[in-house]
């Protein structure tokens, strides 16, 4: 991990930490059911203040914690239109899966990438350490992920237009002869 995503990620662990502390809470307005409240939002006594932590404008996590669920949506980093085409295409093919990645949403919050949602009842059936660990290796992973396509699509494109500069060339040599 880089020095200067350590104290950003730091303070996401911590605070993600700190919100984890759910409890089973039955809905108050439907008996017998029990919804996550940050996402039914019946009852604003119940829904928690929500948190920004901020990298910089390109790069922040919103945590929306309540009584029994937290809802926790991320922006990646996306310095270009090449990474944000990445970003696009990568978070699409997780969120395809979300069912076998327990805790992450189908659709993203807007103005986010990824969402992940956490109930009491995953804080109960998981440790909530290694919950709050996947959060964090999933945020350092994706970077690198998104990096790595990014070079080897510009290694892809420089082969190709070498390739392609290759045979122009060898055409106009044989047309000018």
């Amino acid at each position: 991990m880089s020095n200067t995503l350590r104290p950003y990620l730091s303070c996401v662990r911590s605070t993600l930490t700190a919100a984890m502390l759910l409890e089973n809470f039955g809905s108050q307005t439907v008996e017998r059911h029990n919804k996550p409240e940050v996402e039914a939002a019946t009852s604003k006594e119940v829904l928690l203040k929500p948190l920004m932590i901020s990298r910089n404008e390109n790069e922040r996590v919103f945590i929306e914690p309540s009584i029994n669920s937290i809802r926790l949506s991320i922006r990646i980093k996306q310095a270009d239109e090449i990474e944000r085409i990445l970003c696009h295409k990568f978070t699409r093919f997780m969120m395809q899966r979300a069912e076998g990645f327990v805790v992450l949403r189908r659709k993203p919050i807007p103005g986010y990438d990824i969402s992940f949602l956490i109930t009491n009842a995953h804080s109960e059936t998981m440790l909530k350490h290694k919950l709050v660990d996947f959060i964090i290796q999933f945020m350092e992973e994706v970077d690198k992920e998104i990096s790595e396509m990014k070079l080897s699509l510009n290694a892809r494109a420089r082969i190709v237009a070498e390739s392609y500069l290759g045979t122009v060339s060898d055409r106009v040599r044989s047309c000018v002869q």
